[in-house]
Parts: C-alpha cells; structure tokens; sequence
C-alpha cells in the first residue's frame, strides 16, 4: 500500500496504513524530481507513506 501524500495529509494517511495493515508504516520524503500529487488534494506530494515491502 502506498500513499503519496502532502505535509497536510501526512497524518491521514500514517492512520490510514496503520488502520488497514496493523502494521507500523514508513514514510519517506518525495524525491523532488517526481511530480506526484497528493492523494486527498492537489498539492504536490511531499511524502510516500507505504506499509512494509
């Protein structure tokens, strides 16, 4: 599961991974070199937030 997310929704979806994988998850910065947005508004995405691999 992975969750490309602004600084504003970071928290969202930590909760949202925990919720659905009861799993602690990781958050990783966005390389700036992608254009992704985030997943709950139009902002750039600042943040990946995946469960474990």
């Amino acid at each position: 599961m992975d969750k490309y997310v602004c600084l504003e929704h970071v928290e969202l979806a930590l909760d949202e991974v925990v919720d659905e994988t009861e799993e602690y998850p990781i958050l990783e910065e966005v390389n700036s070199e992608k254009t992704v947005t985030c997943e709950y508004c139009d902002q750039p995405a600042t943040y990946l937030v995946s469960s474990k691999k």
